[in-house]
């Protein structure tokens, strides 16, 4: 597969009919429950797989710790939290490794399964298919928000309940179907994440903004003029290769650059499969997915929004 098209998660191919699927992954602290933090941690490093179209066999703890300032019931919250994302994963916890640390970091490192003719990859989207995403964006800018006591509690609720689910429902269901390209929207952004999906496929993204699922008050946070540290990156890295109509607002076009902490799948597929796959998604719980697009021959931008 190689490291040129920044794909999810690395593939060792065993045989003819199965391959590895490895990744690893962690975070800081969005939020002071520790059952909490490692529900998303462990969510988010497990989504890497399901990106890919994998199935995760087992993980190991990835965590460092400050021990003279938390306690160990602290500990053991974010490794049960962790844990229970895991046996829902249908995958097994074995072990792992702990480090003296000023700050908690906890994530996981990931080994799953594939059939080798059977990967997503972030490259492959041909023209006229459809663009769907199957999680809201705007969480990084509702965890600042959050800091300021901005964002309602019932949004913030809403938020985080949606970053706990896994991709493991969303990903089954779309297997179901002929999946073209797939990446999953986590740090880099939507406009991150897709420029990577549009440039390694050798298309543009057309994207409509009142398309997309956003999580409650994110776009009003950035109106009152909350951002994240990551948003200039985000915009950097995407370049000159991105376009908005003139008359598109601050908020609506920093929305796309928000960093995600376990975010949806970004998929695309035949158009005419697009409505069938949304009503299987829907009807299997994925309540927010979208068809955000449509990919084109490649124009002006790797993404055009609309």
């Amino acid at each position: 597969m190689g490291f040129t098209t920044s794909d999810d998660a690395g593939v060792y191919r065993l045989n003819d009919t199965q391959a590895l699927v490895a990744t690893a992954d962690f975070i800081t602290p969005p939020v002071d429950d520790p059952v909490l933090f490692g529900q998303l941690a462990a969510a988010n490093a497990l989504s890497d797989v399901y990106a890919m179209g994998g199935q995760p066999l087992f993980c190991l703890n990835l965590v460092g710790f400050p021990s003279d300032k938390l306690g160990p019931e602290i500990l053991s919250g974010i490794i049960a939290g962790a844990h229970s994302k895991i046996t829902e994963a249908g995958a097994a916890l074995l072990g792992g490794h702990t480090t003296e640390d000023e700050e908690p970091k906890f994530g996981l490192s990931v080994t799953g399964m594939v059939h080798p003719e059977r990967i997503w990859r972030n490259v492959g989207a041909q023209p006229g298919d459809a663009l769907l995403l199957t999680k809201p964006i705007g969480s990084g800018v509702l965890f600042n928000a959050n800091l300021k006591g901005w964002v309602s509690t019932d949004a913030f609720q809403e938020c985080l309940t949606q970053l706990v689910v896994l991709n493991k429902v969303a990903a089954e269901t779309l297997a179901g179907f002929r999946v073209h390209a797939c990446t999953d929207v986590t740090g880099f952004g939507l406009a991150g994440h897709g420029f990577e999906l549009a440039k390694g496929s050798g298309v543009s993204l057309e994207m409509r903004l009142d398309a997309l699922p956003v999580l409650r008050e994110a776009r009003e946070m950035y109106q009152r003029g909350v951002t994240t540290g990551v948003n200039t990156a985000n915009r950097s890295m995407v370049g000159g290769s991105i376009r908005f109509p003139e008359s598109t607002s601050a908020k609506d076009r920093e929305i796309v650059f928000d960093p995600q902490t376990s975010g949806g799948l970004l998929v695309t597929l035949p158009d005419t499969e697009a409505e069938s796959a949304l009503k299987a998604l829907h009807a299997a719980g994925v309540a927010d997915a979208s068809r955000i697009g449509t990919v084109r021959e490649f124009e002006t931008a790797h993404l055009i929004f609309g």
